[in-house]
């Protein structure tokens, strides 16, 4: 990933539609550290839509939109990288454009970053007039899945305007199902961006407890408790990219490091029988 985090300082990225509701407020006691935060985030990588020169693909603000007083700009930010590719072969294919536009959208590519480097930018920027900012395109099968598991529950939902994140529990009143990882015995608390990775948790976990569930839960949140509970079981929390994501992860040249992977691989679970700590509200 260090790539992805040199690319994301070289292009400062200052802001976002999306995440910039999270992160105001009084923030004077914090379960995790902002570099923890960052850290945590950095498990997840998302991809935007580039020139040659690295810098994003961009349409101009009326002045005022958005709370900004003097216009600014956004850029998308896609949670698939194949989603984020299909758009740039939609704007290759699109007949009767001039040549200059022509040549800016043969240069496209999709670029992936770490979501805690757009978290880290913003924090420090987030008071900047005229600033980039950032819509999230979230995966529509999640979002689908999302809506399904909370109509499920009972919910009357209609859309899901967020990131959705999906996390397993022993029942609806009691807390997150932890897992092992293998290579460590370290003990974590796996937040999904997929719901078959869930699923595939959940099913392990049925058979001894029948009253297990899946909590619809969406990044906003997540982020807004490690901000705002002070929690020792917070430090055992994981974002668990789609297996899209890990997948290109492994593409990725490895670094000599002794910091742990950013991105656990689907793990093997070893199921504990007792709850984690209650889970985000």
């Amino acid at each position: 990933m260090k790539s992805l985090v040199r690319w994301g300082a070289t292009l400062g990225l200052v802001g976002s539609t999306f995440l910039g509701t999270l992160f105001g407020g009084n923030m004077s006691v914090l379960a995790l550290s902002e570099q923890q935060i960052k850290e945590k985030l950095d498990s997840v990588p998302v991809y935007l839509i580039t020139n040659e020169k690295g810098l994003p693909l961009s349409r101009t603000l009326p002045q005022g939109q958005n709370g900004q007083k003097a216009g600014g700009s956004v850029t998308g930010v896609y949670m698939s990288r194949q989603e984020a590719q299909a758009f740039v072969n939609e704007l290759r294919n699109t007949k009767n454009q001039d040549p200059k536009m022509q040549e800016m959208i043969k240069n496209l590519q999709v670029t992936a970053v770490p979501l805690g480097v757009i978290y880290q930018q913003l924090q420090q920027t987030k008071n900047q007039p005229n600033r980039l900012l950032f819509a999230f395109k979230p995966v529509e099968q999640e979002i689908q899945g999302a809506l399904d598991l909370l109509r499920q529950s009972g919910q009357k939902v209609e859309q899901f305007k967020s990131v959705p994140v999906f996390a397993v529990r022993f029942s609806p009143d009691q807390g997150y199902v932890p897992i092992k990882l293998t290579s460590d015995n370290q003990q974590i608390l796996p937040l999904f961006l997929s719901k078959q990775d869930a699923l595939g948790l959940l099913n392990q976990v049925k058979p001894k407890h029948p009253k297990a569930d899946i909590q619809v839960i969406d990044v906003d949140g997540v982020i807004k408790t490690l901000q705002d509970k002070n929690d020792a079981w917070l430090n055992q929390v994981i974002l668990v990219p789609s297996p899209e994501s890990r997948e290109y992860i492994k593409t990725l040249p490895r670094t000599n490091t002794n910091t742990p992977a950013t991105t656990p691989a689907t793990p093997n679970r070893t199921n504990n029988s007792q709850p984690a700590k209650p889970k985000p509200r």
